[in-house]
């Protein structure tokens, strides 16, 4: 039986930013998410021990980056990228959902800025996204301190450069704690316009509009993002075209009911557990695409959010133990 959209969620979708792809631009994109986060001013951010802004390493420059502590002395690490369609989105567009990341796994959560397109065309997110995760693993005594308590995570397009990040990680040779995928995109393969490749996943049709993210806002996402419709067949922007994803570090794959996104990480998760990497589900059940930027308005998504994050806690913790083990073993 499916569970019908959270009655609260119904009421807040026509507030919502992003839904229409014919009068969009990167800039207008970009301030309305801007705009949604101001809107929450008058709402106390969760609170953290500290907050602070530096720089990580990206392909080319210095990327802005933001540090979440929620505690002094050793802790695990966590690198998020954030959602927005590879187009929008900041630290502060995800600033709450960074600290609650920090606090609800005791983590120290960097948020990364990696840059964007149509200024910066694929790979260039991808190309940050690794530049900053290896410079945070080089650092680490500067954020957690413990390198075998390493992970990343991501939402929507964040997801994606997640995923796509722990894959070169493995072939790297990094070995991360865990991998937290919020409705990630994983095959963009047809740049969500062709007939075909959106068959193999009836969300696409299912959710197409109405549930706020529409299939055509992802078209046009994918459309500013690569360069090439080909680009989209290429396992950096659509990891479930790797050529295999054993040997990833376990996940947390997350899909929302409503979202045209659902099938593709259905179908990722399926995939992970094929290539006998560990991996949990939450499936989000009568929600959309975002909603762990609801969490304050929707119990069901604070609740399903809340679920994720202690789940992704349990594989930082146990990636210690697991080291701890190996290392007797020696």
């Amino acid at each position: 039986m499916i569970t019908p959209l959270d009655p609260v969620i119904a009421e807040i979708i026509p507030l919502l930013p992003l839904r229409d792809p014919d009068t969009m631009t990167p800039q207008s994109a970009r301030e309305s998410l801007r705009a949604l986060a101001a809107a929450r001013a008058a709402v106390p951010p969760p609170p953290v021990h500290s907050v602070d802004d530096t720089e990580v390493k990206g392909a080319v420059t210095a990327l802005p980056a933001r540090v979440y502590r929620v505690c002094h002395g050793k802790s695990p690490t966590v690198v998020f990228f954030h959602g927005g369609g590879w187009v929008a989105g900041d630290l502060e567009t995800h600033d709450r959902q960074a600290r609650l990341l920090a606090i609800e796994t005791g983590a120290v959560v960097v948020s990364v800025d990696y840059r964007r397109p149509p200024e910066t065309r694929f790979p260039g997110a991808f190309n940050d996204s690794f530049a900053a995760m290896r410079d945070v693993i080089a650092r680490v005594a500067e954020f957690g301190g413990d390198h075998v308590r390493v992970g990343v995570a991501g939402d929507s397009a964040g997801g994606n450069l997640a995923a796509a990040v722990a894959i070169a990680c493995r072939d790297a040779g990094i070995n991360l704690a865990g991998q937290l995928l919020v409705y990630p995109v994983t095959d963009a393969a047809g740049n969500f316009a062709d007939p075909k490749e959106n068959a193999r996943f009836p969300s696409r049709a299912e959710n197409a509009e109405g549930y706020f993210l529409s299939r055509a806002v992802m078209e046009w996402f994918a459309g500013q993002y690569l360069d090439d419709a080909k680009h989209g067949e290429d396992w950096r922007v659509s990891p479930l075209r790797a050529k295999s994803l054993a040997g990833l570090a376990p996940a947390i794959v997350c899909t929302a009911w409503f979202d045209p996104l659902r099938d593709e990480g259905n179908a990722y998760a399926d995939a992970l557990q094929a290539a006998g990497v560990a991996t949990k589900r939450h499936h989000g059940a009568g929600l959309i695409h975002g909603y762990f930027g609801l969490g304050e308005a929707s119990e069901t998504a604070r609740f399903e959010a809340q679920r994720a994050r202690a789940d992704f806690r349990a594989l930082l913790e146990r990636g210690a133990y697991l080291a701890s083990k190996q290392s007797t073993r020696g």
